[in-house]
């Protein structure tokens, strides 16, 4: 895999700003087009390079490890169902089916919602997080080898505060959220 250097400053100034046709634009207009391209394109590489070994090791389909991955590193082990499928991009019948099998191994249950009767919480068991103790330290391990030497430890920070920012902006939960 071709990295740049340690300490390769990252500053857009790589590859000109195109539009949609690939032409430059010439005025310093950044290209959104390009930029949710590129962005799309990293998550979809990142997700090739490290689920089929996660699903390997825990024996779990990559919407299964969504689940178990996001309620494992949540407080409690506990989500809402309607901000978990929010969280991992399924829909809620989506959801369902994926909780569905996790229950049947005894990963993960469900819980209901005291203030609100219909919600229900995802939970992650015991097992489930005995499994993902097991499994996650390699996924970090994998992780790290990806990240070392890619970016500096500002460029990390940044890259994870941007990246937040834009999830929470997508992610608002109203629905008049930006499309």
């Amino acid at each position: 895999m071709h990295r740049p250097a340690t300490g390769t400053a990252v500053t857009g100034a790589e590859e000109p700003a195109r539009s949609d046709h690939g032409c430059e634009h010439g005025d310093g207009h950044v290209d959104r087009m390009t930029t949710a391209g590129l962005l799309f394109e990293a998550a979809s590489g990142l997700r090739r390079l490290v689920e089929h070994r996660l699903a390997v090791q825990s024996g779990a389909s990559n919407q299964a490890l969504d689940v178990l991955v996001r309620l494992s590193r949540t407080p409690g082990g506990r989500l809402r169902m309607s901000e978990l499928a929010d969280q991992i991009s399924l829909t809620r019948s989506g959801l369902t089916r994926a909780v569905d099998r996790l229950e049947q191994r005894g990963l993960v249950e469900r819980a209901s919602c005291p203030e609100d009767g219909r919600g229900a919480f995802a939970v992650l068991t015991p097992t489930g997080a005995r499994l993902m103790s097991e499994v996650l330290p390699s996924h970090a391990a994998q992780l790290d080898d990806v990240f070392t030497g890619l970016f500096t430890a500002e460029e990390e920070r940044t890259l994870t505060a941007l990246l937040r920012r834009l999830r929470d902006h997508v992610h608002t939960g109203s629905p008049d959220a930006p499309a």
